[in-house]
């Protein structure tokens, strides 16, 4: 059981998964239209509702709950073999994110946001060097960390290796690539590896990535937060995928 916490984070899971909720604590005296559809929520799926204070919210969590926390069962943690296995089943549609070594949990909350938006069927990241499922990221990707599946691999390298047997073009992210995101083909199966802000992608991840892409930059700094970036380079995916007139 953990603590869940955040308006976004609880209705949705609300949505999704009602039967993972044990109780819901909403702040005692506080009175709003958002309040009010989790707590019509909340009754129509039989959920337990219960009227704290704001000290008692505060001991439980340890973050801005907005006057919102819920006891809920964590899921199982995915690996590698359901990334294997989601592919063979979307096949030609399969669209994956891979982090490499991204740890910080506002960063890693912001891209599952965005890519539970672009329709990613799963996010990558390696069990060890990098941030989890921690409250922060529930509450900063407003619920798509109950929505997209995220695998925790234990070898970055190995799982790349054997997706490319499997069909799948793996594009590196990197401001040093010669081609621009507008003038790569995107389509097809794929998936897209972002590093760290600090480092970028790791050398071996860049070893088994197919090709590289960059975002084009024109003012004096020259790069983008990953959140940011992996939001531009997913959103070129969503544009090419099912906004371009065949050819």
């Amino acid at each position: 059981m953990t603590w869940f916490f955040g308006i976004h984070a609880i209705e949705t899971i609300l949505k999704v998964s009602p039967e993972r909720i044990r109780e819901i604590h909403l702040l005692k005296g506080r009175r709003n239209v958002r309040f009010k559809t989790i707590e019509d929520m909340a009754v129509r799926q039989n959920v337990s509702l219960q009227y704290s204070s704001s000290k008692f919210l505060d001991e439980k969590v340890n973050g801005k709950h907005q006057g919102i926390i819920a006891n809920c069962v964590e899921l199982s943690p995915k690996n590698e073999q359901f990334v294997y296995s989601l592919l063979k089943e979307r096949s030609e549609k399969s669209f994956f994110l891979m982090l490499d070594g991204v740890t910080d949990p506002h960063n890693l909350g912001a891209c599952l946001r965005t890519a539970e938006c672009a329709g990613v069927d799963a996010l990558i990241v390696p069990r060890d060097n990098a941030v989890g499922l921690t409250p922060t990221v529930r509450r900063v990707s407003c619920g798509a960390a109950d929505t997209v599946p995220m695998a925790f691999v234990t070898n970055l390298s190995r799982t790349l290796t054997k997706l490319k047997q499997e069909g799948m073009w793996v594009v590196g992210a990197s401001q040093d690539a010669p081609a621009s995101i507008f003038n790569q083909n995107l389509t097809g199966p794929l998936l897209l590896v972002m590093g760290s802000e600090g480092r970028g992608l790791r050398a071996l991840t860049k070893k088994n990535c197919d090709f590289f892409v960059q975002i084009p930059t024109f003012g004096e700094i020259s790069s983008l937060n990953v959140s940011v970036a992996a939001g531009v380079v997913l959103y070129e995916v969503v544009r090419q995928r099912y906004f371009l007139e065949p050819k």
